[in-house]
């Protein structure tokens, strides 16, 4: 029996060693494939060239505090982030990973299992008892262990920490998208704000004209059109009054799922109070690259590609598997106290015909790797340009802001020029009421560039990986 075990050693020793020689090719590690992150970012200004990013810092590197800095926003931030359902979700997945990944690095050691057998049986004899009752019993115990000398066990390993790694980078995802879905909903809950208080002070003035029309009417200075026309015209503006109102509160119901709370009353502060930053820095592009979680993540997912390769490969080579088993008993009953049975025992399994789907296997592992690096190189120019359109837009909206502001400074005084000159019958109803329906549209469309404006600060911040602590 010992000679026959030191055999099989020696056997597979030989193995051992002749695998070692063949299969080195095997254990190759990720490294990330060249790309030309140049001109990743456009001019903010120039149709054609390309933004020259020179500086090491970046916007999105800065904690959501020193962005958002509204109290209140940064109360309902903080409240999303410990409740929201998408970032739960994706932390317990990310813990789902971890726990396959301990168990990819366990595969390593042996496998041990432990049990009992016990049988009865009767031995008859002639001269004696007509029957007597043996009993046989065996408690075994037995560890196997398999040898990954190709490297398929390692693969597997290294594509679970990959895909660990891409879900941990979803999850940065997830947060990035939930304070920047916070900080729109509250952006979008002040402009509304804003915009409804313009609207409630256009239908007081429209009532005021609507009034003024009527003691006019009353005096035979205007037809009775010209009141109806002023009437219209208030009951128009309260139409949009309670539009918005509608707004608000959908937008309320929205921001309370973000944060996870029943739908109620947002506290918030005013348009006008609100300080975002005004300088940017988009910082070089590689560290561009390294900042988006969504870039990290499809990266990640062609690392785990690349070993899902190597696993593939290493299914045509040998499956090894070497163990020793052991167990106490009587086996046969016929032995009583029992003995120990020991055994070694070793097996290979080289695969010679499987009907070609190792082939294919391999095959397909290989075109999801270029699949992934595709969606990769994707994501690449997918972030720059998402980078180009928020500075494009924060420019363009501050810009229009500027030019907004001074047509509702003109417009304002139109309005009071025009109604001065009604009173002394120098203009018409008709002039009143078009200098007020401009002064109404300039200043929402102001506030509504402000808005976009803070809109294109959150895309920005986002676009650049932010959402850090």
């Amino acid at each position: 029996m010992k000679q026959s075990n030191f055999l099989i050693f020696k056997y597979f020793n030989f193995l051992i060693a002749v695998m070692l020689l063949t299969g080195c090719g095997v254990y190759n590690k990720y490294e990330q494939p060249e790309v030309d992150a140049e001109g990743l970012v456009r001019d903010v200004w120039s149709n054609r060239d390309t933004l020259a990013v020179q500086d090491t810092a970046s916007f999105g590197n800065l904690p959501w505090r020193q962005v958002f800095t509204d109290p209140q926003l940064q109360a309902l931030i903080e409240q999303g982030l410990a409740k929201n359902a998408n970032l739960q979700n994706a932390a317990l997945t990310v813990q789902m990973y971890e726990a396959m990944l301990k168990a990819s690095k366990l595969a390593f050691l042996p496998a041990i299992t432990l049990g009992t057998n016990q049988s009865m049986g009767s031995i008859t004899t002639v001269h004696t008892d007509p029957s007597q009752t043996t009993k046989a019993y065996s408690i075994p115990v037995s560890a196997t262990w398999t040898l990954d000398l190709f490297g398929n066990i390692l693969s597997q390993k290294r594509s679970t920490q990959m895909k660990l790694l891409g879900y941990k980078d979803y999850q940065m995802a997830v947060r990035a998208q939930v304070i920047s879905g916070i900080a729109n909903s509250y952006y979008t809950l002040l402009m509304l704000d804003r915009q409804l208080a313009i609207v409630e002070e256009m239908a007081q003035m429209s009532k005021e004209t609507w009034e003024m029309m009527k003691l006019q009417h009353q005096l035979g200075r205007v037809r009775s059109t010209g009141v109806q026309s002023a009437e219209a015209g208030y009951l128009s503006i309260q139409t949009q009054a309670n539009d918005m109102r509608r707004q608000i509160r959908a937008t309320e119901n929205a921001l309370s799922l973000l944060i996870g709370q029943p739908g109620q009353e947002i506290p918030r502060s005013t348009l006008e109070a609100q300080a975002l930053p005004t300088e940017f820095s988009t910082g070089v592009a590689m560290a561009l690259l390294k900042n988006r979680p969504d870039v990290h993540n499809a990266e990640m997912n062609l690392a785990a590609c690349f070993h899902d390769v190597q696993t593939a490969r290493s299914q045509f080579y040998p499956n090894i598997t070497i163990g020793a088993s052991a167990a106490f008993g009587n086996l046969s009953g016929s032995m009583n106290p029992g003995k120990w049975v020991t055994t070694l025992f070793g097996s290979l399994l080289q695969p010679i015909f499987q009907r070609g789907a190792l082939t294919a296997n391999l095959k397909v592992s290989k075109l999801k790797y270029e699949q992934a690096f595709n969606t990769w190189q994707n994501a690449i120019y997918s972030a720059g340009n998402e980078v180009s359109n928020a500075l494009v837009n924060y420019n363009q909206y501050d810009a229009n802001s500027k030019l907004e502001e001074q047509r509702v400074a003109i417009l304002t005084k139109n309005v009071e020029d025009t109604k001065a000159l009604y009173r002394s019958s120098g203009s018409t109803y008709l002039e009143v009421l078009t200098a007020q329906t401009q002064l109404l549209n300039a200043q929402i469309n102001k506030t509504t560039d402000d808005f976009y404006k803070m809109q294109a600060v959150v895309s920005l911040y986002t676009a650049l990986g932010g959402g850090g602590k």
